[in-house]
């Protein structure tokens, strides 16, 4: 494959940006940038049940929540996306209420909602779970000094929301901080917060008593962009990619150096600019592709979210990787539909043994969550005959137009139906 692809905006950061907004009792918000997936969809559907004006064009979405009165968050659009459960922080920061149901979303492992609750608990919040929703109350929410068991972006994301309005200081220890908690913190700032710390293991917010719109810019998507340098490894392509964030991929990139992958900046760029895109030049090195072993971490660590779309590379890779996946339990059920591809993998636990074969063969597969999809459909660039995936919905939750930007590389490649 060869040509240029321009790099959408981060799903996962304009999620939550969307889900701020509800902080924002006076003023309209916009945010640019929006990508055009069906989980953006579904949280558009989601604030404009609770009572949002939204207006959306060409990658913009114009947001007033000034007249928000609802603040239920139903079960038939909660279901579908995990990331919904983002709106409980500022509900009960703005509102003193929420009705939110347990979410939904990838089948790839439990993700549990605990560490949001515990925290709100700790900022006064009264929370009781029952019938399947989270029912939250708090006349005002107070500051806190909260530490997470265990890393979490959405925990990280949901208490920083709801410390924006709380009365005094809360600190937020072992928190994540991958660069789309970065994007939200700019955002919440604009609006009026005072936070500080953010991408580091400690966020401290102190409380204001309102915040207003703001407008806002999304940062570019990490994960298409990496998912394109492996699309060029694995097709040994040479592909521009445009608005790549590079300085946010340095665990990935070295791996992908070390596989065989040349990833060349055509820019100047500096190492703590995580939210700007530029362009870069991906291409396979001659001497074909390396083996070697992944393991995923929290950021800056390498992504769970390119785990998928690597061990593809690695099925073509000379000699034997070892994949560790320490984040999700159940983030290898790609596995099976490699395997039916020819690939050689085996799975023991958290951990997947790849040995690289000389080529795939095409086969009838079925993704299992996002990330999956775009494994296999990487593993169906590179093997030999037709390969055709089913539940394609998964794909459309975070890559907008993926089969359009692959066949303007030249890949033959077309969607029979949704």
């Amino acid at each position: 494959m060869t040509g240029e692809v321009v790099i959408g905006g981060a799903k996962n950061s304009a999620l939550p940006l969307v889900a701020a907004t509800l902080l924002a009792e006076t003023g309209r918000s916009r945010l640019e940038n929006i990508p055009n997936l069906r989980d953006i969809n579904t949280i558009i559907r989601l604030l404009e049940g609770m009572g949002a004006e939204i207006e959306r064009s060409d990658g913009e979405l114009q947001i007033s929540t000034a007249a928000v009165s609802n603040c239920q968050a139903p079960y038939e659009l909660v279901k579908t996306m995990r990331a919904s459960i983002l709106v409980l922080g500022p509900l009960l920061a703005r509102f003193g209420e929420a009705r939110v149901s347990l979410p939904g979303g990838c089948a790839i492992g439990a993700r549990p909602v605990n560490l949001h609750i515990r925290g709100l608990e700790q900022m006064g919040a009264e929370i009781r779970v029952e019938h399947g929703y989270i029912i939250g109350r708090a006349k005002r929410l107070k500051g806190a000094d909260i530490s997470f068991d265990m890393t979490t972006v959405t925990g990280t994301e949901n208490l920083m929301m709801a410390a924006v309005l709380a009365e005094g200081t809360t600190c937020l220890h072992n928190a994540a901080r991958e660069p789309e908690i970065i994007d939200l913190a700019v955002f919440l700032r604009k609006m009026g917060a005072v936070i500080e710390g953010e991408g580091t293991q400690t966020i401290v917010i102190t409380g204001v008593e309102k915040l207003s719109g703001a407008d806002c810019q999304v940062m570019p998507d990490r994960i298409e962009a990496g998912t394109f340098m492996v699309a060029a490894g694995i097709s040994d392509g040479d592909i521009i990619i445009k608005n790549a964030p590079l300085a946010a991929l340095g665990s990935l990139t070295a791996k992908l150096h070390e596989i065989g992958v040349e990833i060349e900046p055509l820019v100047e760029f500096h190492e703590d600019e995580l939210l700007t895109g530029i362009p870069v030049r991906v291409k396979r090195q001659a001497s074909g592709l390396n083996s070697l072993d992944v393991k995923t971490m929290p950021y800056p660590g390498f992504p769970t979210d390119m785990q998928a779309q690597i061990m593809t590379l690695l099925a073509l890779a000379r000699g034997t990787s070892v994949i560790s996946e320490t984040i999700f339990e159940n983030r290898f059920m790609h596995v099976f539909e490699l395997q039916r591809m020819g690939a050689d993998i085996e799975v023991e636990g958290r951990t997947a043994v790849v040995r690289g074969v000389e080529k795939l063969s095409g086969a009838p597969v079925m993704a299992s969550d996002l990330r999956a999809s775009a494994g296999l459909i990487l593993a169906g660039l590179a093997a030999d005959g037709e390969t055709v995936m089913s539940r394609v919905y998964h794909l459309d939750r975070g890559y907008s137009g993926f089969e359009h930007k692959l066949k303007a590389l030249g890949a033959d490649i077309k969607r029979i139906k949704e």
